[in-house]
């Protein structure tokens, strides 16, 4: 059978008509700022990036975008690095934009002597006065036309420290009435007395990414520099930064849309601030976006390449359902994650006519669609704990779980009826009394009953938490750092929109095996759904993450 071939996206479209009319090359760059952690947003721009490269036969660098010194730290750094190998990508090289200070500052040095450039003392206010608007345009400032000897000597004492933060600022002339607010005279460089992570207090002047960006592309070779959809309107910019500076070959700039996610927010500041206020446990909360956090609660890698793959490369903004991502997470485990048993909100069951003192061992699947995956053997005794919500004192209609003299089946072992029960005064369940028919073990007998439960034998089950999430915010749409008019929205009142139910904490019991679980190693809990262990898990106190339930909502 032929295979059939998906329909090729525009971004592939345009690397392959540079391929047949510039050079049969193909280099790209994923450059993340280090100033907090990856996020499913961050994924497909990576994806995107690497994915590229590697379908040409091309190589991607690492490039770390660290020209503003206030946010960033090493500890991102190394996050970033550890996220992208994760999900499964190879860079050819890591980079710093920091290394580039250098030919960044001799390339300033070289558009003010060519008179595109020129040193400005106007403050922010006034700058942003007379930068005009959408509608009307800017005017020129009143130090445009600085002599160019009188630009290098301020550029020059810029360098040497001898301003303070932001009393000068060196500017690109361009054009103040650009119908494109982009092009009018904007920021080059501006003055930081901060140490920087890599360079230490080496400098305190910094380039702006505008700036440093396309500078940074040309020099390593990039021939496709592909980012977000709201650097397009920065793309003349980009374009004019490469031919100002005289680079050839030129790279070339493509956008694509950024990942927008039901009930997800993705903006840095305000994921730094649930952090900082200690809304979440941590920039891993597995209630987080994160990448980090998404692989604490249990999300693979795999699934998220497929998520990513599925939601494919667009020119025009859209909104994908966060279920979609569940979905391809609930497929991946579904191969692959083993099956136990695992009670999460108990009550304690006694077999009556169970001997005391006599232990059998019941036979289960590791896997129903594996069989090559083997067995194992868990004990069952007198007593069992079961799930509290699989005991009804007054059952509805078509309960087919435990009930006044009703059956039910125990997973893998007997058949077993409700003969009565034990209750606190305020009504609460303490005990399940029943009786089981020994000739009905599973698999030799052909009684059938309608409902089967798991269980765990209480004489050896292990105790343990588990963490049930939810999102963190309801009907949220992601909102991204360059989104400000989204962003400060919901800066407003998304502490209103938590949702206090995004963490839920039970403790129940587990098969004695799994007391020494692995911290990420992945389990369906029969009829619970997909756990992972945290990784604070240890033998003497396990915790389990729900990863996502059983139910799958999303419609393909």
């Amino acid at each position: 059978m032929e295979e059939v071939k998906r329909p090729k996206n525009f971004i592939e479209e345009f690397i392959e008509e540079d391929m047949r009319t510039k050079e049969p090359r193909v280099q790209t760059r994923f450059p993340p700022e280090p100033n907090g952690y990856l996020h499913i947003g961050h994924a497909k721009a990576l994806a995107i990036d690497f994915g590229m490269a590697q379908r040409y036969g091309g190589i991607c660098n690492l490039r770390f975008d660290d020209t503003n010194p206030t946010k960033e730290d090493v500890e991102y750094v190394d996050a970033i690095q550890a996220d992208i190998q994760w999900l499964g990508f190879r860079w050819n090289k890591v980079l710093f934009g920091s290394s580039y200070f250098d030919q960044c500052y001799d390339l300033a040095v070289k558009l003010i002597q060519k008179g595109v450039a020129y040193v400005d003392e106007l403050t922010k206010d006034e700058m942003r006065a007379y930068r005009g608007t959408l509608t009307q345009p800017g005017k020129n400032s009143p130090y445009r036309d600085r002599p160019v000897a009188e630009n290098l000597d301020l550029f020059t004492r810029m360098r040497a420290g001898e301003f303070e933060d932001g009393s000068l600022t060196l500017r690109a002339k361009i054009d103040m009435a650009s119908p494109n607010i982009n092009m009018r005279d904007p920021a080059l460089y501006r003055i930081k007395h901060v140490s920087h992570h890599q360079t230490g207090d080496k400098w305190c002047i910094y380039p702006m990414y505008d700036f440093a960006h396309p500078i940074q592309d040309a020099i390593e070779g990039v021939t496709h520099s592909l980012c977000s959809l709201e650097y397009e309107a920065h793309r003349p910019l980009y374009d004019w930064v490469i031919d100002q500076c005289e680079f050839n070959p030129k790279p070339r700039q493509i956008e694509f849309a950024r990942l927008n996610m039901t009930d997800t927010i993705m903006s840095k500041r305000y994921l730094r601030r649930l952090v900082e206020e200690g809304f979440v446990s941590g920039w891993d909360d597995p209630r987080m976006p994160t990448l980090c956090g998404m692989r604490r609660r249990g999300y693979t890698a795999p699934a998220i390449r497929d998520f990513l793959d599925r939601i494919g490369v667009s020119k025009a903004d859209s909104v994908v359902d966060a279920a979609m991502l569940e979905h391809c997470v609930r497929e991946d485990l579904n191969d692959n994650a083993a099956r136990r048993m695992a009670v999460l909100n108990p009550v304690l069951v006694e077999i009556d006519n169970w001997d005391e003192g006599k232990i059998e061992e019941i036979e289960l699947e590791n896997h129903p669609n594996h069989p090559e995956r083997g067995t194992r053997r868990v004990k069952l005794g007198r007593r069992v704990y079961i799930e509290r919500e699989d005991f009804a004192e007054n059952p509805p209609n078509k309960f087919f779980r435990l009930k006044p003299e009703g059956e039910v089946r125990l997973k893998g072992a007997y058949i077993i009826k409700c003969t009565g029960w034990e209750a606190k005064d305020d009504g609460t369940i303490t005990k399940i009394h029943c009786t089981y028919d020994p000739t009905s073990h599973s698999g030799e007998d052909s009684r059938k009953v309608k409902g089967t439960l798991h269980w765990v034998n209480a004489d050896d089950a292990a105790e343990a938490e588990f963490r049930l999430y939810d999102t963190l915010m309801k009907n949220e749409v992601a909102a991204t750092d360059d989104a400000e008019e989204e962003e400060e929205a919901v800066e407003k009142d998304f502490i209103d929109k938590l949702n206090p139910d995004s963490l839920v904490t039970l403790r129940g019991f587990v098969e004695p095996a799994l007391k020494d679980a692995r911290a990420g190693e992945h389990y369906q809990f029969l009829r619970e759904g997909y756990f992972c262990a945290d990784l604070t898990t240890t033998p003497e106190a396990p915790v389990f993450n729900r990863t996502v339930g059983l139910k799958d909502s999303y419609k393909a």
